[in-house]
């Protein structure tokens, strides 16, 4: 009886365990494509999250180079009297209202690739550094997710100025054309600089940019997660817009601030 018992667990076992495996493999294969949706979607949203806020803030970066520019060749009395509005009207006068958005393909051409990989390999630094033995057993401590979210922005903010360098210098080399024009586009620009200075050429200056991005996306990803955590668990019903738009404004004015004394310090 016992012998007849367990050879009729076997044999009801026997066809389970052939139906558990196809189960299994469908459960990897929906792992797997959860897997690919999420890379997908981290890269669009980044993308398109840089291009839409670069293009809402680009009249502010227009004027900011104009700015610049007036300092460097104008005198005490001409800089006195200027101002935001008075350079946002001359613009408008001389070059019509569009002339604020000057440049900007260039900068969503730079921004979409740039943000795309900055998001995605944040998402996939702070994985691979929640696996981190020490690190994984005390996940939920509020010392350890700060640990992550700075060293994972900084190692996202690398990755993707790294990744993205080339753009980045041709989009400061045609912003800082004048009245002679040397490089037609982007195409042109980056064939230019391969052919005079070599592949090289296009990393040119990258030390010291890498300086001033890590630290910067480093504080900004920090503050944006810790400001959204805190006011998450004080007010959980507020508007997921609000709480992101008022969360990025603060980590972007932190980031721009570090950025700055960085490159400060370089000069």
């Amino acid at each position: 009886m016992q012998t007849e018992a367990r050879v009729g667990v076997a044999a009801e076992g026997g066809p389970r365990a052939l139906n558990s495996e196809p189960k299994m493999h469908r459960q990897l294969q929906r792992q797997h494509q959860q897997s690919q949706i999420g890379t997908v979607s981290h890269l669009v949203a980044g993308g398109v999250a840089g291009a839409l806020s670069k293009t809402c803030t680009a009249p502010l970066a227009r004027l900011t180079i104009l700015f610049q520019l007036q300092g460097m060749h104008s005198d005490v009395a001409t800089l006195r009297k200027a101002s935001i509005w008075h350079e946002a009207s001359r613009v408008i006068r001389e070059e019509g209202f569009s002339a604020l958005w000057k440049g900007n393909l260039v900068t969503i051409a730079h921004r979409l690739p740039y943000s795309s990989v900055n998001f995605y390999a944040y998402e996939r630094y702070k994985q691979l550094l929640h696996m981190i033995p020490g690190l994984e057993i005390q996940r939920k401590s509020a010392g350890v997710d700060l640990l992550v979210h700075f060293v994972g922005g900084g190692l996202a903010g690398i990755t993707a100025a790294s990744a993205t360098y080339p753009l980045d210098l041709v989009r400061t080399c045609l912003a800082a054309q004048t009245n002679v024009i040397y490089y037609r586009g982007i195409h042109h620009a980056l064939k230019t600089i391969s052919r005079e200075e070599g592949v090289f050429g296009l990393y040119k200056g990258l030390g010291a940019t890498l300086l001033g991005v890590g630290p910067s996306i480093a504080i900004s990803f920090s503050v944006y997660e810790s400001l959204r955590s805190f006011w998450q668990s004080r007010r959980p019903h507020d508007s997921t817009v609000a709480v992101s738009l008022v969360c990025g404004s603060f980590s972007g004015i932190a980031s721009s601030t570090v950025k700055q004394g960085v490159l400060q310090a370089l000069h």
